[in-house]
């Protein structure tokens, strides 16, 4: 398997799209409107709750800077919000290397666009299974996808892109951006990719200690199961 191998990047990366989906909207208000002060251009797509709180934040403005993710995709939300943020075109924004011809032409050839910040934070997987009442079913419905891939995605791709996934860092990030002209830079990339590493990694460990904690008969138990020979051809053998 061939990798790419980057040697040139940009240190200072403008703000120009941005990526905010969050389950806790601790801080939003603040970060949004610090946001648009320092970048009026700025473009946000977001999903589900999160929009409706940003358009209730920005009001007639959100017409201008707010774009729902599956307009920008062109594939809507699966029932449930199973399915939101997993599209080609939002991962070739995360992804794209800023010197790389060929991702720039891809970026053309979909009318994609690079996404400069991410500002991402999980299911709440641990607040629910510490409730005494939580089914193995409900531990398995808050178990987030979307939100750790883009948050690696973007943490791979300090290069250019930076991700929040702490609600206690906003203040600083919407500083920082000020402070470099509506920028990121990459120390602040870099270290802001460390944190988005380690959250991912201690979500998935709780997850994983959680089922271990669990036999199969607890699952079992949340369900009716299907007998063999229904409509349900999912265990039949081929």
């Amino acid at each position: 398997m061939s990798v790419n191998i980057v040697d040139k990047i940009d240190d200072c990366v403008p703000i120009r799209h941005a990526l905010i989906s969050v389950s806790d909207k601790e801080g939003l208000d603040p970060l949004v409107k610090g946001l648009l002060r320092i970048v009026p251009s700025l473009k946000i797509f977001s999903t589900g709750g999160t929009y409706a709180r940003i358009a209730e934040i920005l009001g007639e403005a959100a017409t201008k800077t707010l774009v729902q993710v599956s307009d920008y995709t062109g594939q809507p939300e699966t029932q449930g919000g199973l399915v939101k943020t997993l599209d080609f075109k939002i991962y070739l924004g995360l992804l794209t290397e800023a010197h790389n011809p060929s991702h720039q032409e891809d970026l053309e050839r979909t009318a994609s666009v690079p996404i400069d910040l991410v500002v991402v934070n999980l299911y709440p997987f641990q607040k629910t299974i510490e409730r005494k009442d939580c089914s193995v079913e409900e531990a398995r419905a808050n178990i987030d996808i979307g939100g750790p891939c883009m948050i690696r995605a973007s943490a791979k791709n300090y290069l250019r892109v930076a991700v929040a996934v702490d609600p206690e860092d906003y203040p600083g990030l919407v500083a920082s951006i000020e402070a470099n002209g509506g920028c990121t830079r990459l120390e602040e990339r870099f270290a802001y990719a460390r944190k988005a590493f380690a959250h991912t990694a201690e979500y998935d460990r709780r997850i994983m200690e959680y089922l271990n904690r669990k036999d199969s008969s607890e699952a079992r138990g949340c369900y009716t199961i299907q007998p063999q020979g229904t409509e349900d051809t999912s265990c039949r053998k081929t």
